[in-house]
This record gives C-alpha cells, structure tokens and sequence, in this order.
C-alpha cells in the first residue's frame, strides 16, 4: 500500500502512558515501514482516568490545577482542562473526590464528600466555560452529590435549621434543601456527564448496594446508605419536583449521578460516545485506510464501553480494517472479539514482567506496530 492513511486513535495505557505517548509509538512504529504514511493522532479515553490530558491533547487546550477538598475533607491539588476552544471545560471527579486519594485502610462513604468535584466545577464557571465536560468514574464517595451541590451554594438542613455535615450518613437527617444561594450560572451551562453505570439510586442495584463495598462499606453501612440516599431522593422529589431515584445511571460515583440531574441541567451520556463527538474521530476515520486503537489490558470488560470497543464499532460501520494494540490480552480475547477487531496485538513480552513491560511501554508498542506492518499485508 503506497502512502496509506492511518488514524491512531488508543486510550492510554494506566500508569505506564498516557493516549498521545501511545498514539507517537504508533506513528514511530508505522513510519518504520511506511515512511510517507499520513498519521492522524487523536488520543481517546472513555471518561475515566485520562479523559483530560486526552481532550487537552486532541484539541489543542490547557491543564489547570486548583486547590480543592478532598474526599475526607482535606486538601488535594486537582486537575482540570480547559479545550482548544477556550469556551469547554473537561473535568475527571475522581482527580478529587476519587477512590485512589484515600488509604484503604481510611475509606469510609459514610462520610467522603463530593464537595471537591463542586470547586472543580466553580473554577471552571469563574474561567467563563458555557460547557463542561464531566467524568465520574472512580469516587470514593457515595454522598448522593449533595456535597457537590454544597460547593455551590445549596444547603442541606436538619430539622433545626443546621447545615447537615459532609457523607452519605448525613443524608439521613435532611429535613430541607435550600437552593436560595445556589450558583445560578449552573442554569446557563451544558453538562455532558460521562457515565457508564445505568444503576438506578436507590435498592438492591442501586449506588451503596452495587458499588459501595468497593469503598470500604460493611453490609451494615450499605444498608445505612441505602436508606439515606432513598430518603434524599423523597426529599428531593417532594421539595424540587426532580424524581431521580429511578433514573438509569443516578447511582454513578455514590449517587453523584442523582445530584447533577437535580442540581444541574446534566445529561449523562456514554464518555467514549462523548469523546468520539469532540475529537471528530468518524471524519477522521473515513478518509483512513486503518484504524489502530488499543488499551493497557483487553479483555471481556473492553465491550462495556472502553475505548478500543466504541472506536472498532465506529471503524466497522466506515467498513475499515481494526487493529488493537494492548499491553496484556486476556488468554481468549482475540475469539471474543473476532468481529470487533482484525488483531489484536499483545505487546509485553513473556519473558518480561509487568513492571518491566510498563517502564519500556512506549518502545513496545513501537516494536510491535512495526513488527506487525511488516509481516501483514494490509
């Protein structure tokens, strides 16, 4: 193939590369057996861990940092970007309100907050964005976003007259909300919030049952939280008119999904549909002649949404040739996907450890993009 057209569009590679480090592999890879191939780089995530340095990077914006609360109501330097645009914003929660900022043997959702992910959002409405976009995954918390809407200016009563403290527990003294004070550019911003949980708030697949352990819940705290966070959504309905107990993905990050449907005019969507609309990758892929994508691991959550399935499914229906690149493939993934991807290309070597593996990920990856070229017939 004379001067073929790729697109390279991979998430990152978790703790070993970011999306753009594996996107210039990929090219340095390629560019080893085709010299005069056109390369378009469009670094992915799929609102998680990444989503802003990959937005950053696709679209030419700036990394900010700010002083925010952290889930047990300390300090944490957090992270926000603002796009090429200069009027969108991209936000992960988890940078501060996540589960990762927490010692296991501290994590407690009876008390983590949300209150951080709302300075994160306050900061960008004083940088004068008119979109924000917003990935919850990953959160310590499971405060129905009620600290979230604290940060900016709602309150959350007990029966006298006293703001309720920050955690899930809490909710089960509220009496009343008071929105009298609430930031009222949130009524001029568009939120696009990525979510991939479709769990309603409240019951047996709701936040504390489904995703609370993971964040340090006993079976007697579930059943606490449970009842708080239904008591919040009885009192939200009752004094807002917004019923979300039963809305697919409220219970995304501890309920967080709830408070911005209330609070907000939030709509959740699928992250990797999100970023495939702001990188413009489907123009990108039909004048490509492959596609190349891939992750730190492929296995059977890849099709839940994870950015190597929702760019193939784009590629296939432009009817182009897939190739995932992934740092480790689970023993049946290439049968699993058979009519996802082409290949699947593992890039650790047996002999080598996962540590190892991960330090050298980026000469891997160029390793096996040009090991691949150069044996397959595109």
């Amino acid at each position: 193939m004379k001067n073929p057209i790729f697109v390279l569009a991979p998430d990152s590679f978790k703790g070993s590369m970011t999306a753009k480090q594996v996107c210039d592999a990929m090219e340095r890879g390629i560019k080893r057996v085709y010299p005069e191939a056109i390369c378009t780089k469009i670094p992915m995530a799929d609102g998680g861990e990444g989503t802003v340095q990959s937005l950053v990077d696709a679209t030419g914006g700036k990394v900010y940092e700010e002083r925010v609360t952290d889930p047990l109501g300390g300090i944490v330097f957090a992270k926000y970007g603002i796009l090429g645009d200069g009027s969108t914003a991209v936000i992960e929660m988890a940078s501060a309100s996540g589960l990762y900022l927490i010692d296991k043997g501290s994590r407690n959702p009876l008390v983590t907050t949300t209150y951080g992910t709302g300075e994160l959002v306050k900061a960008c409405l004083n940088r004068g964005v008119t979109k924000i976009i917003l990935g919850i995954g990953g959160s310590a918390t499971n405060d129905g976003g009620a600290g979230f809407a604290q940060a900016l200016g709602v309150r959350f009563l007990d029966k006298e007259n006293k703001d309720l403290p920050f955690g899930g527990l809490a909710l089960r003294e509220l009496d009343k909300i008071d929105i009298s004070s609430i930031d009222q550019r949130l009524q001029d911003i568009d939120i696009e919030v990525a979510c991939d949980v479709s769990n309603p708030l409240c019951g047996e697949n709701g936040a504390s049952f489904v995703f609370a352990p993971q964040k340090g819940a006993t079976a007697e705290m579930v059943s606490t939280l449970d009842d708080a966070l239904l008591h919040y959504a009885e009192v939200i309905k009752n004094q807002l008119g917004r019923d979300v107990k039963d809305v697919p993905g409220a219970a995304a990050a501890g309920g967080l999904g709830a408070g911005l449907l209330t609070f907000t005019n939030a709509r959740l969507q699928k992250g990797i549909d999100i970023i495939i609309d702001y990188t413009n990758l489907k123009a990108a892929i039909k004048k490509a002649d492959v596609v190349f994508t891939g992750e730190g691991k492929i296995d059977f959550q890849t099709q839940y949404g994870k950015t190597p399935y929702g760019v193939a499914q784009l590629a296939r229906a432009e009817g182009k040739k897939v190739i995932a690149i992934a740092g480790d493939a689970e023993k049946g993934a290439q049968e699993l996907y058979a009519s996802v991807f082409d290949f699947i290309i593992p890039i650790k070597p047996e002999s080598v450890s996962l540590d190892e593996s991960m330090k050298r990920g980026e000469e891997y990856v160029e390793q096996a993009i040009a090991d691949f070229l150069t044996k397959h017939e595109l």
